[in-house]
């Protein structure tokens, strides 16, 4: 695949390009799929679900009754730099309104904002009921009520498992950059710059880690407790993309998805060993 200077979009697991550039896999022991160079429609900006001026238009009103979160639908998974685990979705986390989850946050704590069918959206508590957040390419200081927009929240310092900043460092590294917009900016999504505040590792900015050689990230999608599948990365950055878009079409959608790209590879290689 190479190293690409035009970008390119993600749309299904047909299109991610397997680890053999013939793509045929070498065995049936490793990964099935190893992905690099994966850049989404929202490259350099937040996620497409943000691209809508909630908190500018008075105008604009968001329907969220038809996009409850569903949790059943969550895709868990965990994410490993070598043999190191450093993210893990595990059981489904409570989610709260955003008037109770008020009542919960810490200056410093890491939040994230889910609805069905979007992407969700991370922000890092200030204090004063107030968050900032990286928002149609440009970091802002927002009430926390207007950052949701009806959706459900959550506290999710525990996901990442890097060591975090002291919560002074962490605020002062989300503030310091209020207003900083598109050239600007460091972060490709809302994720990335939340927990660059929180543990502020390079390897949450764009660009922050060299692509080349062995893909040494791997993201392993939990379907339940017998069904599994591993993909490979070369960027925890690729990694986040990938995990975010997952989360946006659901389980379900990302299982169907990958059965298909399977059951296609395996009628490819049925027809490439016929005599």
């Amino acid at each position: 695949m190479g190293n690409q200077v035009e970008k390119l979009t993600h749309l299904n697991y047909a299109e991610v390009p397997t680890s053999d550039p013939n793509g045929f896999d070498p065995d049936d022991d490793g990964p099935r799929i190893g992905v690099s160079y994966i850049f989404s429609n929202d490259d350099g900006d937040d996620d497409p679900d943000d691209n809508l001026d909630h908190f500018s238009s008075a105008n604009h009103v968001v329907n969220h009754e038809e996009k409850l979160f569903d949790p059943q639908d969550e895709l868990e998974c965990s994410v490993h730099y070598r043999e190191e685990c450093v993210y893990e979705r595990r059981a489904r986390a409570a989610s709260y309104s955003a008037e109770s989850l008020l009542n919960k946050c810490r200056p410093g704590d890491l939040l994230e904002f889910v609805a069905s069918g979007q992407y969700p959206h991370w922000a890092v508590y200030v204090g004063d009921f107030q968050v900032v957040h990286l928002h149609r390419a440009e970091i802002k200081n927002n009430f926390l009520t207007e950052v949701s927009q009806g959706k459900k929240g959550r506290i999710v310092n525990s996901l990442y498992q890097y060591r975090a900043l002291p919560p002074e460092v962490i605020v002062r590294n989300a503030v310091d950059h209020v207003g900083s917009r598109d050239r600007e900016l460091y972060w490709r999504n809302s994720e990335s710059f939340a927990a660059w505040c929180r543990f502020g590792k390079r390897e949450f900015k764009i660009g922050g880690e060299i692509r080349i050689g062995k893909q040494p990230y791997r993201l392993k999608l939990l379907f339940s407790e017998k069904k599994s599948h591993v993909l490979e990365f070369q960027s925890l950055e690729d990694v986040i993309m990938e995990k975010r878009r997952n989360d946006q079409i659901g389980k379900a959608a990302v299982m169907q998805e990958l059965a298909n790209h399977l059951n296609s590879t395996h009628e490819i290689k049925e027809e490439h060993f016929v005599n």
